[in-house]
């Protein structure tokens, strides 16, 4: 299975910011980076075109021509909760800790953990499977690439984290 994932666009929020879930703005220089994600697309023919449901994946996957794309809430970043639109160093949840300990197991409190994004994206990947989509385009979030990314063998779980495509990045994935 070829699968081309597109990292959204540059957001509209504050360094530092946790945002995962959140269906934030994007930035004044969505034009410019949309425009280069179509440049870099090229010529591509997928069999089936699908975007996480939140604005920042719809408004590239339209913006590159995919108005029709499938809206698939398994493609959506991580849930980080009650720590949403917080900054990560204000974030007073002694769960933090625990979730930079181990990011992978420990969900934000409210929210969810690595392991359970992975779940999400891997139910998404075996119905692409079932239903023999083996050439598909993905507007999608830099957590889910990071996921692909493993489960094509490219990085360890662990390795994940520090990972996670820039924004506007296009990456191609073997399965």
């Amino acid at each position: 299975m070829n699968l081309t994932v597109v990292r959204h666009t540059s957001v509209a929020v504050p360094r530092g910011t946790c945002y995962g879930q959140t269906d934030v703005a994007l930035a004044e220089t969505f034009p410019e980076e949309a425009e280069t994600v179509v440049r870099n697309l090229g010529d591509i023919r997928p069999a089936a075109v699908f975007t996480s449901p939140l604005s920042r994946c719809v408004r590239l996957a339209e913006f590159c021509g995919y108005p029709e794309a499938t809206r698939d809430p398994r493609l959506m970043e991580l849930n980080f909760g009650e720590w949403e639109m917080n900054r990560w160093d204000e974030i007073t949840d002694p769960r933090l800790n625990l979730w930079f300990e181990d990011w992978v197991n420990v969900a934000a409190t409210g929210g969810e953990a690595y392991v359970d994004q992975c779940r999400r994206v891997t139910d998404f990947i075996n119905d692409l499977k079932a239903k023999r989509i083996d050439n598909a385009l993905i507007f999608t979030h830099g957590g889910v690439i990071a996921h692909l990314l493993v489960a094509a063998g490219v990085i360890t779980a662990e390795e994940a984290l520090g990972k996670v495509p820039s924004y506007g990045s296009i990456v191609r994935i073997k399965l």
